[in-house]
């Protein structure tokens, strides 16, 4: 969860890691390091805890580290308190290793003892630290070369990593060594760039490789050589990044997240597009022919956060209309608890960044069990895209804020698609519902256009209100539950008040006894069967001293006898509405954060890519 950059070539290197790891800081942002080396001088780290812009302060924005080879690095705490001392890069005792590391190392005591034996010192609580002098350790040992400590390294490192590391011997050379955290290589007219994720580096080039599990590299100037976890060479192919710099700019906007959200409609009509010809959806691409799913006897969707909950939205749509049993599960417990799948089950894994270490972990478990894997995910060529059987992708495009919306919103459309698509291949339909399916699904982006030209300043106005706001109920039922948790969210993540999602008839278990004066509660009424009796729960929360807002669809103007303040979406099919009814939820979590003064795109203790377990 943490960023990493690194460069080698003609240029001065400081201010290329800072830039790029700028791009990086919703990663990680408690401290930030960068070890910077001169041709054959010694290298030169310096490090600071905070933001980026404490070490950029400290570096004249770079321009006090002379050198052309680096290695850069934001941390998001896991080993070891925020501070100097545990920020990357580290180095070996001698300082002939210097490396920075993304990921776990769960082995990492067991490895400190047994460097500890053999003479190893440790400053830091990092597990970092560990897999430096492990690699410095192996290099002295067998006196072979980078590669032949790495690979040693790699043989007993348990958990995940990915290390960018520069060695004395080797000067204007750094090598990369990555499991299960991601890492991408770039080259362009003789220089090479190394990152954990594209925005880092896209300012100087788009052709970029992706190292694979368990493999090595060794990046100089304008030229990379691959290796197997036996060192051998491996030849791989460079793709292009299709989006430009400047969609990972904020445009404008004051924040990352409101230009995400601004961004939705775009996103989804895209995603709806990439896989609608001529007025009829075709999986073609996915993977997914209709012989596959007549043969899906059970869905298990795989996600975490907020891809959890789309999750909890598809269940609804899937099963409804398709009639497929549907399992959601949290990635984090999926494989813990040995899950009995059926051998004709199909595993969903839903992920923006296609790196999610728990995904990613159930993933692979279901296909030790031989089931059949389509993966949602956003980031070309990520883990989950390689190594599932199908791949869904959504075209969000780069998302920067650590709150997901508009990569929320795509895995949303996508979800849509692959029900209607199975409910008219199983025949559960008919071609009329379908063909109308359709129209509805091709009309949600000008709609979520329409919430966003209508809404923000209304929310605006009543988040204002809100700021100070201790405890928030969200409720709802059926899919306006599913649509509460990721509402929920948004209030907890970025606004740090204290909320919670329940199923409406649920409240009056337990829950109720919370509700007090001034107490918030939001109520999402889109399902009209289900609409009186939300009303009813809401009614039971108010007259024990809540303070209400309903979210409903025009024409339930009846609310406003009930609601102190009221949002209304656009109508749609019911199936869909969540995609509707996020984006007020999105908004009202924003402007409570700004109303706080809080850092929207930053929020305390989270990081956006969650490659750690």
């Amino acid at each position: 969860m943490c960023g990493i950059v690194g460069y080698t070539g003609n240029s001065q290197a400081a201010p290329i890691l800072l830039h790029g790891l700028s791009k990086l800081e919703y990663r990680g942002y408690d401290s930030a390091g960068l070890a910077v080396r001169d041709g054959e001088k010694n290298v030169e780290i310096i490090k600071a805890k905070g933001r980026l812009k404490v070490l950029a302060e400290k570096t004249n924005n770079g321009e006090s580290v002379p050198g052309t080879c680096g290695i850069g690095h934001t941390r998001w705490a896991t080993h070891g308190e925020p501070s100097e001392i545990n920020a990357h890069p580290h180095m070996s005792d001698d300082g002939n290793v210097v490396a920075v590391h993304n990921g776990i190392i769960e082995n990492y005591q067991e490895l400190k003892d047994k460097l500890t034996r053999k003479g190893y010192t440790f400053y830091s609580s990092t597990d970092t630290e560990v897999a430096v002098k492990l690699v410095d350790y192996y290099y002295k040992k067998y006196l072979g070369t980078p590669v032949d400590a790495i690979n040693h390294a790699m043989v007993r490192i348990r958990g995940s990593y990915a290390l960018a590391i520069m060695f004395k011997d080797y000067p204007e050379e750094i090598y990369v060594a990555r499991k299960d955290s991601p890492m991408i290589l770039g080259v362009e007219n003789g220089e090479s760039y190394i990152a954990s994720d594209v925005p880092a580096i896209l300012k100087y080039t788009r052709n970029v490789y992706y190292i694979g599990n368990l493999e090595m590299a060794r990046v100089k100037k304008g030229e990379i050589t691959f290796y197997n976890l036996d060192g051998d060479e491996i030849e791989k192919e460079p793709k292009t990044i299709e989006w430009d710099a400047e969609a990972a700019e904020k445009a404008g906007y004051e924040h990352f997240m409101m230009k995400e959200i601004h961004e939705q409609p775009k996103a989804v009509k895209d995603t709806l597009n990439s896989v609608l010809k001529d007025g009829q959806i075709d999986l073609s691409e996915v993977g997914l022919t209709d012989e596959d799913i007549r043969k899906i006897s059970q869905i298990y969707i795989v996600a975490c956060g907020s891809a959890y909950h789309v999750g909890m939205a598809a269940q609804y749509v899937i099963e409804d209309l398709a009639r497929i049993p549907v399992r959601v599960e949290l990635a984090s417990e999926f494989r813990y608890r040995n899950p009995i799948l059926d051998p004709n089950g199909l595993v969903i894994i839903i992920s923006q960044s296609g790196e999610t270490a728990d995904s990613l972990a159930a993933l692979r478990e279901a296909k030790e069990r031989g089931n059949r894997t389509l993966g949602i995910v956003n980031v070309v060529g990520s883990s989950i895209a390689r190594e599932a059987d199908n791949v869904f992708y959504t075209l969000a495009g780069p998302e920067i804020s650590v709150a997901t919306t508009k990569a929320y919103s795509t895995q949303l459309m996508a979800s849509y698609l692959l029900a209607v698509q199975f409910a008219k291949v199983r025949e559960t339909i008919s071609t009329e519902k379908y063909e109308q399916l359709i129209q509805e699904l091709t009309a949600i982006p000008e709609k979520i256009a329409k919430i966003l030209e209508d809404d923000k300043e209304r929310i605006q106005w009543f988040a204002a209100k809100q700021a100070n706001v201790k405890d928030a109920f969200f409720i709802g039922r059926g899919i306006d539950y599913a649509v509460s948790l990721e509402g929920s969210l948004k209030m907890k993540e970025i606004s740090y008040v204290h909320s919670e999602a329940y199923a409406a008839g649920e409240l009056k278990h337990g829950t109720i006894s919370l509700i007090e004066d001034g107490t918030l509660l939001i109520g999402i009424l889109t399902q009209n069967k289900l609409y009186e009796k939300t009303v009813s729960n809401m009614v039971e929360c108010k007259s024990r001293g809540a303070y209400l807002m309903g979210l409903t669809t025009f024409g339930h103007y009846n609310i406003e006898d009930t609601a102190d303040f009221t949002v209304y979406i656009p109508k749609t099919d019911e199936h869909f509405a969540t995609s509707l009814a996020v984006v007020p939820l999105q908004l009202l979590g924003y402007y409570v954060s700004v109303a706080k003064g809080l850092d929207v795109d930053k929020p305390r203790n989270l990081a956006k890519s969650v490659t750690v377990e």
